[in-house]
């Protein structure tokens, strides 16, 4: 798979509702890549997404990434509707912010709910999805990690770690599917999404101060990633960082 050959390959995107994996949806659509959009709950916002994305072939399937049995009966879609998944990007997270040494604030129910869906959800939809991926000339897995798993600096501690963990179990599976599916990591600093855009004007600035780049990263910055990450063809547990450069200091 190249970026010459992506056109007509399937990706399945989770998370694809919101800003940044819309953003992969429609990136992947422009290369020629039909698109199975993966909600958990807003099935309109998701059929209208799936009939906007550019070319054809789209289609949108409610799947929960931490419920496995739902993961199963997405692979069982997909494989009824395309035979195979060429591309699989795991897009969908949660957090909540925390201030990091608010220990309390920081319950057991949110840790395990971070968890669950930002590192067993990714692990699970990869284990469902496996034999599709493996199909043909084998696929690729693109998980969306974060520079907060390698800063520590993020919306909470648990958060932080959860992508810490994502970011390794890249490495891991991707020495361990190899050489049927590659497994790479795309990992984005502060996006711009209509979520950020909605907080606090002055902190968004200063962080873009910070950037090396000046600028906050777009959604459609990591969709190109994205796509480009699809294309590495002998790139395998490699990271792609979107930051503007901010982990540099």
């Amino acid at each position: 798979m190249s970026l010459d050959t992506v056109r007509g390959r399937v990706a399945v995107v989770t998370g694809a509702t919101g800003g940044v994996g819309a953003a992969i949806s429609r990136c992947l659509a422009d290369e020629g890549c039909r698109v199975v959009v993966v909600f958990r709950r807003d099935q309109a916002a998701a059929e209208t997404l799936a009939g906007a994305l550019g070319g054809e072939g789209h289609s949108a399937i409610r799947a929960d990434v931490t419920d496995s049995a739902s993961l199963e009966r997405l692979a069982r879609e997909v494989n009824e509707r395309y035979g195979t998944a060429d591309i699989l990007v795991n897009s969908a997270g949660t957090t909540r912010f925390v201030p990091h040494a608010d220990l309390a604030g920081l319950d057991d129910a949110l840790i395990d709910e971070i968890f669950r869906t930002n590192w067993r959800g990714p692990f699970a939809t990869i284990r469902a999805l496996q034999p599709l991926l493996a199909h043909g000339d084998g696929g690729v897995v693109i998980n969306i990690s974060s520079i907060a798993g390698v800063s520590g600096i993020g919306s909470n501690v648990a958060y932080c770690a959860s992508k810490a963990a994502l970011s390794l179990m890249t490495v891991s599976l991707a020495r361990a599917l190899a050489p049927a599916i590659r497994v790479v990591s795309v990992a984005p600093g502060l996006v711009d999404t209509d979520f950020v855009k909605g907080l606090d004007p002055a902190w968004r600035q200063e962080q873009a101060r910070r950037t090396p780049l000046g600028r906050l990263a777009q959604p459609e910055d990591i969709g190109r990633a994205v796509v480009a990450a699809a294309g590495l063809t002998c790139s395998t547990g490699s990271t792609i960082t979107v930051d503007g450069g901010r982990l540099l200091g």
